[in-house]
């Protein structure tokens, strides 16, 4: 991931000086899919905030799953195409949305990126873009990884989408960590497509073709989910060190049972949450950050009852 410097400002009246945003309406809040915990948890921040202003209404929507990149454009041409305030974005894919965005863009529509990064081709076409440092993310798990394994011997990683943003960043920023501070042979990556029953298919696989793994790392909520099943059921469970992503019931779970010895969790609901309000900020001409870094807890059996996790776990 790009490094993005937080003291940066931009204005809705740097974005389109021929026209001012309009104040009040829809705000769209369009993500990866609808289905999981994560995004779900992302509504419920973004319901919260819009609470706090009135004069707006919220709709939130995404795909049946993550690969169905070209619905998400649907749902950003459409939003367009209603005239929204404002929309919020989680986009699949780092250069398929642009095109969409842009659209946004001509017809004075304040976007907001959340979660993954869009493209450079389509930084000039929004306002803000909110999201874990998912490369600093990925080193988290790396240096945990190591921590548990040592430097040397194999270990799996079991990745989501390939090219979505927040896995370049995440999954590279691992791998790179690994290669840079360690000897560990890596597996990998195998791509789940964020579904839970893949990676459950594929983690069963790889613990069968390598029964000399030491470590294994699952790159976000399905995958890491299915991953940890897969471990349990294959008898793996404490014997194979592993490192997951975001913090759902089955995660938490997970990590109480010692079947993850860690899980890196985003502040998913800040994400919803500060992501209505910078585009209510950018309606009202207020300045907004362009990239903020909304943290990333890694969370184990020593901490998951403290406040540091409470408040990212869902």
């Amino acid at each position: 991931m790009k490094k993005f410097i937080p003291s940066m400002l931009v204005t809705a009246m740097a974005l389109a000086a021929s026209s001012a945003f309009a104040a009040g309406g829809e705000i769209a809040v369009i993500v990866k899919s609808a289905d999981s915990n994560y995004w779900q948890n992302v509504q419920k921040g973004a319901d919260a905030s819009l609470k706090e202003v009135s004069g707006y209404t919220l709709t939130f929507q995404g795909p049946a799953a993550e690969s169905a990149i070209a619905d998400e454009v649907n749902m950003v041409e459409n939003a367009v195409n209603r005239h929204v305030a404002g929309i919020v974005l989680a986009p699949s894919d780092p250069d398929a949305l642009i095109p969409a965005v842009k659209k946004a863009w001509e017809a004075h529509i304040p976007v907001v990126i959340i979660d993954s990064a869009l493209g450079d081709a389509g930084k000039p076409y929004y306002q803000s873009f909110l999201s874990t440092d998912n490369k600093k993310a990925g080193e988290l798990c790396a240096q945990e990884m190591i921590a548990k394994v040592g430097t040397t011997g194999k270990i799996a990683v079991m990745s989501y989408v390939p090219g979505a943003g927040s896995e370049i960043g995440r999954v590279g920023g691992f791998t790179d960590y690994i290669k840079a501070h360690s000897k560990l042979e890596i597996v990998g990556p195998f791509y789940s497509q964020s579904q839970m029953a893949t990676a459950l298919n594929q983690t069963t696989d790889v613990l069968a073709s390598h029964p000399d793994l030491k470590g294994i790392f699952g790159a976000n909520e399905p995958t890491a989910v299915g991953m940890a099943r897969a471990l349990t059921q294959a008898g793996k469970a404490h014997k194979v060190v592993a490192v997951g992503f975001d913090g759902n019931q089955d995660l938490q779970g997970f990590v109480k049972d010692g079947t993850l010895d860690a899980t890196a969790v985003q502040g998913s609901y800040q994400m919803g949450y500060l992501g209505v309000k910078t585009v209510v900020n950018l309606i009202d001409h207020k300045p907004v950050p362009k990239f903020l870094d909304t943290g990333v807890v890694l969370v184990n059996q020593a901490n998951i009852d403290k406040p540091e996790a409470k408040n990212v776990l869902y």
